[in-house]
């Protein structure tokens, strides 16, 4: 496959010094760095993501599941109390 890439100046320099060093082509040169870089990035190891929790006290009886319910009631009764004073 042929394909156009910009390379950074040290980039460029690495792949030159690669070259002579190894008396090999640039486009081996290339092939070779791309390939041990990508090998070395799938073989990364990863440590697997961890949350720190904390526990933010709150009440041990309340019901979420009932909580929009808990609401609606607390502001009815604030309602009602309003309501009263008007009267």
């Amino acid at each position: 496959m042929r394909t156009t890439i910009t390379l950074d100046a040290d980039v460029a320099d690495l792949l030159r010094r690669t070259v002579q060093e190894r008396n090999v082509s640039f486009k081996e040169a290339v092939n070779e760095a791309i390939r041990t870089g990508l090998k070395e990035v799938a073989h990364a190891h990863r440590q697997p993501f961890r949350q720190k929790t904390v526990s933010l006290g709150a009440e041990q009886h309340f019901r979420w599941e009932k909580a929009l319910s808990t609401a609606a009631a607390l502001e009815d009764e604030d309602l009602v109390r309003k309501m009263a004073l008007r009267k």
